[in-house]
């Protein structure tokens, strides 16, 4: 005996894919409307699939955010960086908590009073501007700086008044105490002059976060390897940071580190004997998130909440925000890089994300509850027919959207999972009797 999908019962204990009776593939929903909605005389004579399976889509979405059973969850390890990594398909989340070793979430309150605002880089003046005292030699095309800048990268345009307009630079070299740059254009004057640095696309230079120099490695013409002197060399070196170097083109950035070889996003262009090459992240943390996650939070003092730290009268606390009226830790969420940032005693603590997702993910994800099945029907008539510029559908929009606001209504209902028993064993002992 079999299921109207062909599973038999043995299949379905032999397999894994339980429970998967009370759903409905979003492809079934799309075949099924056009069975019931499309064609002579029924509602929609003639429509493409490619439209359907828009407006099926949009519906799940819709539906996904506060109808559906949609809530996902993530689990991790906070690191030392103390952030988190956005799941590929999040929309919103529910809830943040930490686990404790009885598995029992402690629910983390969102703070609002921070974020991680970009850091240009300013001059002394207050400027957004990136600039050195240079030493110059007429006809020359190297310059000494007057110390070690290691946020100027090669492809970054130099400008002063004994310099080429539109001069670029080729090359850098970091010997520790001073920067020698090589551009595309020879000096005028031998003397002094300050030089100001500018990106090639014209965005601000930003304040480093991190910065290494890489000496006696190897590059071959071609090749995206770097080949580094010993392990120690790459420690520093993290995927994402941009590479720097005569050898290889303006924003090439690292995408594998592997022991001694770096595996960079570009082919290097020509082969350097002995290259030096700068590393650096492309994004830099603003004193307000340094500030942040260096802060330790007043409630992390495993306070037993009975002396006077915390309740040092009855009564006293006057004006108490109550969302802040725990000891779990904080969070915020960085939307432009991704990112959720904790306060720093929830590092090192395993952290629940429950979040939103649309539903349409992956293929698997594309299903519909039974139990939504009419309101998937009615989200996609209506959405057909009020788009529709016949003038029998526009008199028939009012009327699917009644239908689709009571379809919709009639899943959230079924969706909640109101028992009677749970809700009679709820109410015992309030002053209502409750017969059953």
């Amino acid at each position: 005996m079999g299921l109207l999908n062909g599973t038999t019962q043995q299949q379905y204990y032999d397999g894994n894919d339980y429970g998967n009776y009370q759903f409905t593939s979003l492809d079934n929903i799309i075949t099924q409307f056009e069975i019931a909605y499309v064609g002579e005389n029924k509602i929609i004579p003639k429509i493409k699939r490619t439209d359907i399976a828009f407006h099926a889509q949009r519906a799940l979405q819709e539906l996904s955010f506060d109808t559906l059973k949609s809530i996902k969850a993530q689990e991790i390890t906070v690191p030392a960086t103390l952030q988190m990594v956005l799941p590929q398909d999040y929309v919103n989340y529910t809830k943040i908590s930490w686990v404790d070793s009885a598995g029992i979430k402690h629910l983390l309150y969102p703070t609002s009073k921070t974020s991680n605002p970009t850091n240009p880089l300013q001059n002394d003046d207050g400027e957004f501007k990136l600039q050195a005292v240079g030493t110059l030699v007429d006809t020359s095309t190297s310059i000494t700086l007057d110390a070690e800048y290691k946020n100027i990268l090669v492809g970054m345009i130099v400008s002063s008044p004994s310099i080429p307009i539109s001069s670029t630079i080729t090359r850098v070299n970091n010997s520790g105490t001073t920067t020698v740059i090589t551009i595309n254009g020879a000096a005028t004057y031998t003397g002094n002059e300050t030089l100001t640095f500018t990106k090639a696309d014209g965005s601000l230079v930003l304040q480093e976060n991190s910065a290494f120099t890489l000496t006696g490695s190897t590059i071959t013409v071609g090749s995206n390897k770097i080949t580094a002197g010993s392990t120690s060399d790459t420690d520093q070196i993290e995927v994402g940071m941009l590479v720097s170097s005569v050898a290889f083109a303006v924003d090439t950035t690292v995408v594998d580190v592997n022991g001694v070889v770096i595996t960079t996003s570009t082919n290097a262009l020509t082969a350097a004997s002995d290259p030096e090459i700068t590393f650096t992240s492309p994004n830099s943390d603003s004193d307000t998130w340094s500030n942040y996650k260096s802060n330790t939070p007043s409630e992390n003092n495993n306070d037993d909440y009975e002396d006077d730290t915390y309740w040092p009268l009855d009564g006293e606390r006057y004006g108490l925000d109550p969302q802040h009226a725990q000891a779990n830790g904080s969070f915020y969420i960085d939307e432009i890089s991704g990112k959720i940032h904790f306060s720093s005693n929830v590092s090192g603590k395993t952290v629940i994300l429950d979040y939103i997702s649309d539903g349409l993910g992956t293929d698997a994800e594309m299903q519909v509850h039974k139990f939504a099945e009419e309101a998937m029907y009615k989200f996609i008539a209506h959405s057909i027919i009020s788009t529709s510029s016949l003038p029998i559908h526009q008199q028939l929009a009012p009327r699917f959207k009644k239908e689709k606001f009571a379809a919709v209504r009639q899943a959230k209902l079924r969706l909640s999972n109101v028992k009677l028993e749970e809700l009679t064993q709820i109410l015992r002992g309030k002053s209502k009797q409750i017969k059953h």
